[in-house]
């Protein structure tokens, strides 16, 4: 676990990517959190279903690169979004890191600050050189997130900007 001023950072297990998929309060249950209105989208149920968990079910890599993070905001004790890797890191060290706020909690600097904490523990593994990310050019919201924690522009295509941080 990662803990910031106001958030925890929980990596989920294989279980838990189960409740969460189901959506129906399990998750927070098991986790003694108050109940969120989080929705998953298509895409992250996909993403869940294709790579995420099977990529954590797999024992020869370590999860912490392929499972969710659960945002959990201290003070209601409740999740207000996800952090995720995409897989273990390249061979030039690098990962790619994914996010998304609840709605009912954008705006508020929760994810400006759970990146942060996701950095800080990345900058600590051996492995992990730098982090990429990519953005939607219209999703203000999130470039200023990465751009709030020192990440750099390092392309773009037609609807995306290409970010990366270095670490080492």
């Amino acid at each position: 676990m990662i803990e910031t001023p106001r958030l925890i950072l929980r990596p989920l297990t294989y279980s838990e990517l189960l409740m969460y998929l189901k959506n129906d309060g399990s998750l927070e249950k098991e986790l003694n959190l108050n109940v969120s209105d989080r929705v998953i989208s298509h895409e992250l149920k996909e993403a869940l279903e294709e790579t995420i968990l099977p990529h954590v079910a797999d024992q020869s890599q370590n999860s912490l690169y392929s499972t969710l993070w659960t945002v959990i905001l201290k003070e209601q004790n409740r999740m207000v979004g996800d952090l995720c890797f995409y897989g273990q890191p390249n061979e030039d060290g690098e990962i790619e890191l994914g996010y998304g706020t609840y709605k009912s909690f954008e705006g508020r600097g929760y994810m400006t600050e759970a990146v942060g904490g996701i950095i800080e523990w990345a900058g600590q593994q051996a492995e992990v050189k730098a982090i990429v990310a990519s953005t939607e050019k219209l999703n203000v919201a999130s470039y200023t997130i990465l751009a709030k924690n020192n990440f750099v522009k390092s392309g773009e295509s037609e609807t995306l900007f290409n970010w990366r941080l270095m670490l080492k």
